[in-house]
């Protein structure tokens, strides 16, 4: 019985792709996960690899050819007859290519132009911040080419082929629209001859799509997740043909965690003081252009002054019962979930109890309606190199405190490393910011629309405080709680302020729903 291959699933902002190459013909005989067809979208170059291993029977739509999210583009039939003799052919075309690439360097072949991503609505144009190749200089497929910073984050161009780039059309620091052509692309061009006379010791390509690292062959899905996971290959056991790894050699890989590269050697502080910039002159000033980042929140920060009738009520809460779990619990939780217990999982957690018993400091203002929403999608405050992002996390009320915690991390390194998505920093209804963090022992946090408040933690700090009419020092923080005053009463603000300072004196409360 014959297999269908079919079109990746596209994401909603690609409406359809064209068929760049058929990497098989009719008749050709194929493994399981080998590359068979690429489809180009507006974005990437998307692999579609064999579903199982049989023989190409029949091809539907040619190269060229455009094609929807899931079309059907050919059939897999069983049988490999031609496998032997394939395999030759391949052999034969490949040692014929590498001579060709020693006799005479490449001179490139079809040309792409590369574009930037499509923007969401909400963003209007973005800035190249970074060229990470040069004119002429070789590059792989998906190897980043451009940074693109928008106002919320900043997304990476990838190269569409193996090849270089032609020509740069947009520099760094020019303002792009969406789908602007920032490049000329030319496949196979420049340093093609060089790569291929080189012995192929760390990382080869077969031509079948599988690509050598070491000594481990991996299938081309198996490559991408690799990359996206950021493993060690090494570290990953094949059980395909040879000792192939597959892609579900990777997943197992992820899940047991056992693939983790090892963290690499803090820089030098010398390396770390070359990047401070050198000023020059008895009365320095030096002049830069504010980042698209900082200019959005400098404007939705005055335009949440502006517009929303702002007021801040404050309080106090004793930490004491949450040093107490973390201290007795954290090498158990840490053994068990592979994550440190922190504070922000017992705040989180508050919080979204908080914010079932008041449905108001929950609620958005859009216009002149109020939104209420019934579940709790809380933003954490993250601060990077770049400015202040506000990644959230999805329906807290279900999540475990050890899901919150990996969950922040996760967000942490990904928006200091400018890999946060778009989608992944919108929405949200309610925001949490930790100044204390940095040694904030009080302040006024800002709410950010369209949301009606925010919570602010501080430092925890030892102050002396009366106990049953005993004075006893005990660690203390301080809670602001900023909200919309055209939404939410002040009763309302100082007993969610309230409730949430008694839940975290007595944590079992959070347990026990009381």
């Amino acid at each position: 019985m014959a297999t269908e291959i079919k079109a990746p699933t596209f994401p909603e902002s690609v409406a359809e792709g064209s068929v760049a190459a058929w990497h098989k013909k009719p008749g050709d005989s194929v493994e399981r996960d080998e590359l068979i067809v690429e489809i180009e979208t507006d974005k990437v170059v998307l692999e579609v690899v064999a579903p199982e291993a049989g023989t190409l029977s029949e091809v539907l739509v040619e190269e060229g050819d455009t094609v929807q999210s899931e079309q059907v583009l050919g059939r897999i039939g069983a049988g490999s007859a031609k496998g032997g003799e394939q395999k030759k052919e391949k052999s034969e075309k490949a040692d014929a290519q590498k001579s060709e690439a020693k006799a005479a360097p490449a001179t490139g072949g079809k040309s792409h132009e590369v574009k930037a991503p499509t923007f969401p609505e909400s963003i209007q144009e973005g800035t190249v911040a970074t060229w990470h190749k040069k004119v002429g200089e070789a590059v792989k497929r998906d190897e980043v080419l451009a940074d693109i910073e928008t106002d919320k984050v900043v997304l990476e161009v990838v190269a569409p082929a193996d090849g270089a780039i032609a020509e740069i059309k947009a520099e760094e620091g020019s303002q792009v629209a969406s789908e602007a052509v920032l490049a000329i692309f030319t496949e196979g061009a420049g340093g093609a001859a060089t790569m291929a006379d080189e012995t192929p010791a760390a990382s080869a390509d077969d031509g079948s799509g599988d690509e050598k690292i070491g000594d481990k062959i991996l299938a081309p899905a198996a490559r991408k997740m690799v990359a996206e996971h950021d493993l060690d290959v090494s570290k990953i056991d094949g059980t395909g043909k040879g000792g192939r790894i597959l892609k579900e050699d990777v997943q197992r890989a992820v899940q047991a965690g056992t693939a983790k590269k090892t963290a690499a050697p803090a820089a030098a502080p010398k390396q770390a003081a070359s990047a401070v910039p050198a000023f020059e002159g008895e009365r320095p000033e030096k002049r830069v252009p504010m980042s698209r980042l900082r200019q959005t929140i400098a404007k939705r920060l005055v335009q949440a002054q502006q517009t929303a009738a702002m007021l801040t009520t404050y309080n106090e809460v004793d930490m004491g019962a949450v040093m107490d779990l973390r201290s007795q619990y954290k090498d158990t939780f840490l053994k068990a979930h592979d994550v440190k217990l922190g504070f922000m999982g017992f705040f989180v957690k508050a919080a979204s109890e908080a914010l079932k018993r008041f449905p108001d400091v929950n609620a958005s203002i859009d216009g002149t309606d109020i939104v209420y929403h019934g579940y709790q999608d809380i933003g954490v405050a993250v601060s990077t190199d770049r400015g202040l992002v506000v990644p959230v996390l999805r329906d807290t009320d279900s999540m475990k405190i050890a899901d919150v915690e990996k969950g922040i991390v996760d967000f942490g390194k990904r928006a200091r490393d400018g890999k946060l998505g778009i989608d992944e920093m919108q929405g949200g209804t309610f925001t949490i910011t930790n100044g204390g963090i940095f040694g904030s022992l009080m302040s006024t946090p800002i709410i950010n629309p369209p949301q009606t408040a925010i919570l602010g933690m501080h430092k925890i700090q030892e102050r002396p405080m009366a106990v049953k009419g005993k004075v006893e020092i005990r660690p203390m923080m301080y809670l602001a709680l900023s909200y919309d005053h055209r939404m939410i009463d002040g009763k309302d603000a100082v007993q969610f302020l309230v409730t949430i300072k008694e839940l975290l004196e007595d944590p079992a409360r959070l347990l026990l729903d009381v």
